[in-house]
């Protein structure tokens, strides 16, 4: 910036200069002082499509993605030969949710400029979402003073349409040399405005160590505030969840916040409420709570890692919740996803839980996601 000030000190009027000023701006984080930077050269340089395209690369910084495709507009109209315009164009389109203009633009920046590494990651980004996810775990707890609880389950989540999506498990338990085993299903509505609702409900053979049925609802909304600024979003959940035991029966309140922060980092806060009745005994309510940060690691291309640590605290173990007790504990943990693809990936965890009586529970599991 100093060297174009300079320079522009010296040829106030020289609009490669001013142009140089208004990408510098733009890339060092100021789009709407680019943005005012870019309409005073088109007031002199109306013809030149790299200035047209600045302004919409200021205009989309800024979230004026409408602005932003004018702009690019009026630059391929200028010159409707080159690749790197037709490219800009469809990331706009893209932004705007026309996918299938998007791919288009971008099948006409690659047939310009076969080379394009730009358009061919584009026409990657813009194929058919996929509709479908099916996820197979693996869960496993270590005690120090009983023997290991081993769980495996499958699930497939499907989203028939942009308000509508359905979700089945099948979870198999094994308990102190016990077996049992559940289904699981839920519905879930969208409205843009409202955000979504969730119900649905468990039963399978439970043994005497796991729920007979179960039942639950959620609720969860989000406002986005914007890609320039320090909090890019933020998303509320709340939650109730019935589990019916043989000897018992229990509800949980959950509350979530979840804070979306630059570079793709998110801090979430929960808190759980616990209402405990059994067999020949009052009910009560027991308290927990966790947080946890979740952060990128490495990006190679379509390949992401990433990865995120939590703790929590409480009189009931959240962490699984149905493992119900009266007892406190501390909960330390982190996690890794690594997406091999858009349509593969794979997360791991692990957690360490220090509860009282000097009683330990060290956690750990693996599942794999096929999107299709």
């Amino acid at each position: 910036m100093r060297i174009v000030e300079r320079e522009l000190a010296r040829a106030p009027q020289d609009m490669d200069v001013r142009a140089w000023r208004a990408r510098v701006l733009n890339w060092s984080g100021h789009p709407a002082e680019a943005e005012k930077e870019y309409l005073e050269i088109l007031k002199v340089a109306r013809n030149d499509p790299d200035n047209w395209m600045g302004l919409a690369s200021a205009y989309l910084r800024e979230g004026k993605v409408e602005d932003g495709l004018r702009a690019l507009d009026r630059a391929v109209e200028l010159d409707p030969k080159r690749a790197d315009l037709r490219a800009a164009r469809a990331r706009a389109l893209r932004a705007m949710g026309e996918r299938n203009e998007a791919r288009m633009e971008f099948q006409k920046a690659l047939n310009l400029d076969p080379t394009s590494l730009e358009a061919r990651a584009g026409l990657i980004s813009v194929r058919g979402e996929p509709r479908h996810e099916m996820r197979f775990g693996q869960d496993n707890d270590l005690f120090n003073f009983t023997s290991a609880n081993h769980d495996g389950w499958v699930s497939l989540v499907s989203k028939w349409t942009p308000h509508w999506s359905t979700s089945f498990a099948g979870s198999f338990y094994e308990r102190a040399g016990i077996r049992a085993g559940k289904f699981s299903g839920a519905i879930t509505a969208r409205l843009s405005r409202w955000g979504a609702l969730t119900a649905g409900g468990a039963a399978g053979h439970d043994h005497a160590v796991i729920p007979k049925s179960e039942a639950f609802f959620d609720l969860n909304h989000g406002w986005k505030t914007g890609e320039t600024n320090f909090l890019r979003g933020v998303e509320f959940d709340y939650g109730q969840h019935w589990y019916w035991y043989q000897t018992s029966r229990i509800l949980t309140l959950n509350g979530t916040t979840i804070v979306y922060l630059p570079r793709d980092f998110t801090l979430s806060l929960g808190a759980t409420g616990v209402r405990s009745t059994f067999s020949g005994t009052g009910a009560e309510w027991r308290p927990s709570g966790i947080t946890r940060l979740g952060f990128p690691l490495a990006n190679w291309g379509e390949k992401r890692l990433s990865g995120s640590v939590f703790f929590a605290a409480g009189t009931e173990d959240f962490a699984q919740v149905d493992q119900i007790g009266r007892f406190a504990s501390q909960t330390y943990g982190g996690g890794l996803r690594f997406q091999i693809s858009a349509r593969q990936d794979v997360t791991g965890y692990a957690s360490y839980q220090k509860r009282t009586q000097d009683r330990t529970d060290t956690s750990f599991g693996l599942s794999y996601g096929i999107h299709f």
